[in-house]
């Protein structure tokens, strides 16, 4: 989760300008937290208030993304998700990107199996994304986390 959270603000001074060299300075002035840092923070939090209860993870997830992302409202929110995070009714509005991907590296830290893994990705993640490719690639990195913390263990 740091690593997500560091990797973002690092490189978020190269979101619409691509810097391919490995040569660059770490961190500068230029460097600020994005949008999939914010909403990673969210899922954190929610799966902190949660204690271990996957089905107060849809409504936490929610309320936890909205709290911080009002909080933070020009860190780089594409439309239909900064309209759902000040909506009072907010829905999966049939999202394919990769937002819910972005923000679940809390999921695979705290899972602690497979199943338990994919159950809390989709938990976090259908209250965005309900399109099954956006399921399915928080999903992947849920999972691509788990399993990266068993192989260094």
């Amino acid at each position: 989760m740091l690593g997500a959270i560091i990797g973002d603000t690092v490189g978020s001074r190269f979101e619409w300008h691509n810097h391919r060299s490995k040569d660059f300075d770490f961190l500068t002035y230029k460097c600020e937290p994005t949008d999939d840092s914010i909403m990673t923070l969210a899922i954190a939090k929610a799966i902190l208030k949660s204690e271990g209860d996957v089905n107060k993870l849809p409504d936490l997830a929610v309320r936890y993304m909205q709290k911080l992302g009002r909080l933070y409202p020009d860190t780089g929110y594409g439309g239909a998700f900064r309209k759902w995070i000040r909506s009072n009714n907010p829905k999966p509005y049939g999202s394919f990107g990769n937002g819910a991907a972005m923000r679940v590296s809390p999921v695979g830290f705290a899972a602690g199996s497979m199943n338990e893994a994919k159950a809390m990705s989709k938990a976090v993640t259908k209250v965005t994304h309900n399109h099954p490719e956006g399921l399915k690639g928080a999903e992947a990195t849920t999972v691509a986390k788990l399993l990266s913390d068993e192989l260094h263990t």
